[in-house]
C-alpha cells in the first residue's frame, strides 16, 4: 500500500487503430448436432462411382455439417467449420464441391466429401451474403447475391485453381481496388495448410458482376446450363441476368413485398416466385409474364421444391405450414404442419427434407415421384388468387387436416440458448435453452459445471448471487446459439485474482493471476504446443551458409521457448476440454477473420493470423496498461475509538486486496508502530529505499514469530458503521458497502467481545 501522490497521470496514450478482438464459442458436448437454427440444406444423390447419398445442412451456428444414412438412421459423418456468423445458403456444384455464403460477408468452397476442408474463401461482398444459384450442368457456374445488392457470378474452377506458390504466404490482398476492380482475396483453411492469403492484386480472379439491383438481394435461381439467371429481394421485382456477362435482360413486376425465393426449370422457361406477399407466382419468361397467382400460404413463403417436371411445387415459409400445390390444376394440399418457421427445403426420391429455424431437420413423406397419391388422401383445396381469401379461410378454421402427422426421420439438434447472465464472479454463466433448461458454464474451462434442468432461471440467478466485485473483463452473445465469449484489448486484461483463490497451486497465494492472459494460455496451448515440436525452417538464399554461430543461436532460441512454456504452464482453472474443445474465432494483420478448434491446430499456422495483442500477452507475458487495478481509500480510527491514529493520508491498494490485510496492516502500525513514509498493503514496506518484508499472506513476518505477536489486539475493519468480513476484496467493499463515487473510508477499532 502507498500514499497517492498529487502529480496527474501521466497516461494518456492514444491508440491508432481498433486492435481485432478474439471470440471463443463453446462448443457443446455434442457436437455432432447442429446447436441453432438450420437455414440451408442440399442433398448430394448418389452416383455410379459412389453409392452413398448425403445431406448438408447450414446452421445459424456457422457450421455445415454432412449426414450419412444407415438404414433409417441418420449421422454426422462430417462438420465444416470457418464461417465466423451464420451460414445462410449452401449449394453442391459439381459431384463433390461444396459452396457456402454467410453473414461474415464470404463465400467459401469446401471438398464435400473431406473431413471439413474448406478449399478457398471468396471476399468479396460488402455485406451479408444471403443467397446462391448453381447450374445443374455448368458445376463451374456459381452465383451469390447479398445484402450489398450486390450479385457475383463466379467460375468456380478459375476461382479455386492455384494463384500463387503453395508457400507464399505473406502477399498482403488488402488493396482491393485497382484498375481491374476489386481483387478476390483466396483463402485455404484446411487441416494440412496455413490460415493464409493466397492471392494478391496482381494474381486475383475477379467474377462477373450483375449490376443493377439497388438494394438487398434474397433470391437467386439459374438454369440447368447456366446461361439464365433470375434474381429478387427487396425491391419486389424479378431480373433476369445472362451470367455469363452480367448483362440485364428483363425486370418483371407483381409481387407487393420482398421476393423471398425462386425457382427456375431445366430449360429457363419458367420461374417459380415465392414473396412476403404470402403469393407463389408463375412466370414464363419467355413472353415475360406471369401466368398464374396461387394463395396458398397465410404469411411469407420462403422455401420452395419443384418436382422434376415441374408440374408440382411444395412450399413452406412463416406459417410453419407444408403445402403440395399442382401447378396446372391449382389443387392443394396440406402436406404437414410445423413448429417453427420453415427455411428451406430438399427432395431426395420421394420424401422431402424441411429445414426450420429449429435446430433439427426433418424428413417427410412427399411422394415426388407420383404427387396425385398425396391428394388421394382427402383435403386438398384450390388455391385462389387472392391472399386475403387464403387468409380468412385460415381464420375461420377450416384448414384441412395434414395428410402426414409424423416424420419418417428426424435428424436432432440441440437446443439454442436463448438466455443468460454472467455472474458476478466473471468466472461463470448461467444459461436458458429454447427447451427451458438451466445450465451453469465456467467460461475459463470451457465446460457446463451443473446443469440444473428445467428450473425458473431467476430463481437460480438470485440463488447464485455472490457479493464480490470483479471487474468486466470480457462480453458474451448467444448468437450462434451457443456461447461466444469476446475479449478485447486492453479492457480484457483489467480482472485479476490472487492464485490462492483460485486453488492454483506451487504459486505464492499472493500471486495475481490476470483472467484474460490464462485464458489465452489455455486456449493457445495445443497450438503452442505443436509448434514447439516443429522443426524451424532455415531460409538461406543461395550460396549462404549456416555459420555454427547461427546454429548455436538458433538452438538457445528454441531452448528459451521450451523453458518459458515449461515455467509457466497452463493451471487447472483454464484448462479447456479436448472432448468438446472451444473454437476460436479472430483475424491477424493478414486475410481475414477465420474460426477452428483449438485442438484442430496443426502448429504450421502463420503467427500473423492472430492479433498481435494475443501473442505478445501469451508468448511475452506483456500486457497493455491497464486503468483502474488499483483503490484509493482513507483508514481512520472509528469515531470515539480510544484507537490510536495509524495514518493521515490516502492510501492505495490493489483493488483485490482482501480485508484482511487492512487489519494486519493497522495490528502491525499499532504495535510496531513504523514511520509513515510509505508502506505497501501488497507485502512490502518501503524504507531507506529498498522494500523490505513486512508479512506473508497469513499476515505474520516470514522471519518467524516477534513478542508484539503474542499481544496482537484483534481489530475489526468498518465501512459505514458494518463490519467487513476479512475475505471481502476493497473493490466488493467499494461496490456494495461504500456505494459512492468519492474515495473509500474505512474505519478500524478494536473487536468487541460478542
Amino acid at each position: 500500500m502507498h500514499r497517492v501522490g498529487s502529480a496527474g497521470s501521466n497516461g494518456g496514450s492514444v491508440r491508432t487503430r481498433k486492435e481485432k478482438k478474439l471470440t471463443y464459442v463453446l462448443n457443446d458436448a455434442n457436437d455432432t448436432k447442429h446447436c441453432a437454427g438450420i437455414n440451408c440444406l442440399d442433398v448430394l444423390k448418389s452416383s455410379v462411382s459412389n453409392d452413398q447419398s448425403y445431406l448438408f445442412t447450414g446452421s445459424r451456428d456457422g457450421t455445415l455439417k454432412r449426414w450419412a444414412f444407415d438404414e433409417d438412421a441418420t449421422f454426422c459423418s462430417a462438420t465444416f467449420e470457418s464461417h465466423v456468423d451464420w451460414v445462410n445458403d449452401a449449394a453442391l456444384a459439381g459431384e463433390n464441391t461444396l459452396v457456402s455464403c454467410s453473414s461474415d460477408t464470404t463465400v467459401k468452397t469446401w471438398d464435400g466429401l473431406s473431413d471439413g476442408v474448406c478449399t478457398r474463401t471468396l471476399r468479396q461482398h460488402s455485406d451479408y451474403v444471403t443467397c446462391l444459384a448453381v447450374a445443374a450442368k455448368n458445376s463451374n457456374l456459381v452465383a451469390s447475391g447479398g445484402l450489398g445488392g450486390e450479385v457475383f457470378i463466379w467460375d468456380i474452377e478459375a476461382a479455386l485453381s492455384p494463384v500463387t506458390k503453395p508457400n507464399d504466404a505473406n502477399e498482403d490482398s488488402s488493396s482491393s481496388n485497382g484498375a481491374n476492380g476489386p481483387v478476390t482475396s483466396l483463402r485455404t483453411v484446411g487441416s494440412s495448410n496455413n490460415i493464409s492469403v493466397q492471392s494478391s492484386p496482381s494474381h486475383g480472379y475477379t467474377p462477373t458482376i450483375a449490376k443493377g439491383h439497388k438494394e438487398s438481394v434474397y433470391a437467386l435461381a439459374m438454369n440447368d446450363t447456366g446461361t439464365m439467371l433470375v434474381s429478387g429481394g427487396t425491391e419486389k421485382v424479378l431480373r433476369v441476368w445472362d451470367p455469363r456477362t452480367g448483362s440485364k435482360s428483363m425486370k418483371l413486376r407483381g409481387h407487393t413485398d420482398n421476393v423471398r425465393v425462386l425457382l427456375l426449370d431445366s430449360t429457363g422457361r419458367f420461374c417459380l416466385s415465392g414473396s412476403s406477399d404470402s403469393m407463389i407466382r408463375l412466370w414464363d419468361l419467355g413472353q415475360q409474364r406471369c401466368l398464374h397467382t396461387y394463395a396458398v400460404h397465410t404469411d411469407s413463403v420462403w422455401a420452395l421444391a419443384c418436382t422434376p417436371s415441374f408440374s408440382h411445387v411444395y412450399s413452406g415459409g412463416r406459417d410453419q405450414c407444408l403445402y403440395l400445390t399442382d401447378l396446372a390444376t391449382r389443387e392443394s394440399v396440406l402436406l404437414c404442419t410445423k413448429e417453427h418457421p420453415i427455411q428451406q427445403l430438399a427432395l431426395q426420391d420421394n420424401s422431402i427434407w424441411v429445414a426450420t429455424t429449429d435446430s433439427s431437420v426433418e424428413k417427410w413423406p412427399a411422394e415426388v415421384q407420383s404427387p396425385q397419391k398425396v391428394f388421394q388422401r382427402g383435403g386438398s383445396f384450390l388455391a385462389g388468387n387472392l391472399s386475403f381469401n387464403r387468409a380468412r379461410v385460415s381464420l375461420e378454421g377450416l384448414n384441412p387436416p395434414p395428410a402426414y402427422k409424423e416424420p419418417s426421420i428426424t435428424v436432432p439438434g440441440t437446443h439454442p440458448i436463448v438466455q443468460h447472465e454472467i455472474l458476478n464472479n466473471k468466472r461463470q454463466i448461467l444459461t436458458k435453452d429454447a427447451a427451458g433448461s438451466v445450465k451453469l458454464w465456467d467460461i475459463t474451462r470451457g465446460v457446463v459445471v451443473e446443469d440444473y434442468g428445467k428450473i425458473s432461471f431467476e430463481e437460480k440467478k438470485e440463488e447464485l448471487f455472490e457479493m464480490v466485485s470483479i471487474p468486466s473483463w470480457f462480453t458474451v452473445d448467444t448468437r450462434l446459439g451457443c456461447l461466444s465469449v469476446h475479449l478485447e484489448t486492453p479492457q480484457c486484461f483489467s480482472a485479476e485474482m490472487y492464485s490462492a483463490d483460485l486453488k492454483v497451486s506451487g504459486r505464492p497465494e499472493d500471486d495475481k493471476i490476470n483472467l484474460a492472459r490464462e485464458t489465452l494460455k489455455g486456449l493457445l496451448g495445443h497450438w503452442l504446443a505443436k509448434k514447439k515440436h516443429k522443426p524451424k525452417p532455415q531460409v538461406l538464399t543461395s550460396g549462404d551458409t549456416l555459420s555454427v554461430k547461427d546454429t548455436k543461436k538458433n538452438l538457445s532460441a528454441s531452448k528459451a521457448e521450451d523453458s518459458s512454456a515449461a515455467s509457466d504452464p497452463v493451471y487447472p482453472p483454464f484448462e479447456f476440454s479436448s472432448v468438446s474443445p472451444p473454437s476460436i474465432i479472430t483475424e491477424g494483420s493478414q486475410g481475414g477473420p477465420w474460426r477452428k478448434k483449438i485442438t484442430e491446430y496443426t502448429g504450421t499456422e502463420d503467427e500473423k493470423d492472430f492479433p498481435l495483442w494475443c501473442l505478445d500477452a501469451v508468448l511475452n507475458n506483456r500486457l497493455p496498461p491497464r486503468e483502474n487495478t488499483k483503490l484509493s481509500f482513507f483508514l481512520h480510527p472509528c469515531e470515539g475509538s480510544s484507537v490510536q491514529v495509524v495514518t493521515l493520508g490516502k492510501l492505495s491498494a490493489p483493488r483485490i486486496l482482501r480485508v484482511h490485510k487492512v487489519t494486519n496492516y493497522v495490528v502491525e502500525k499499532m504495535v510496531l508502530d513504523n514511520p509513515l513514509d510509505s508502506l505497501a498493503l501488497d507485502g512490502t514496506s518501503v524504507s531507506g529505499g529498498q522494500p523490505q518484508p513486512l508479512f506473508a499472506g497469513n499476515g505474520l513476518l516470514q522471519s518467524g514469530l516477534k513478542p508484539w505477536q503474542k499481544l496482537r489486539p484483534s481489530i475489526e475493519i468498518l465501512c459505514n458503521n458494518q463490519v467487513l468480513s476479512p475475505d471481502m476484496s476493497l473493490a466488493t467493499v467499494r461496490a456494495y458497502i461504500w456505494k459512492k463515487p468519492e474515495d473509500l473510508i474505512l474505519n478500524y477499532r478494536v473487536a468487541i467481545a460478542r
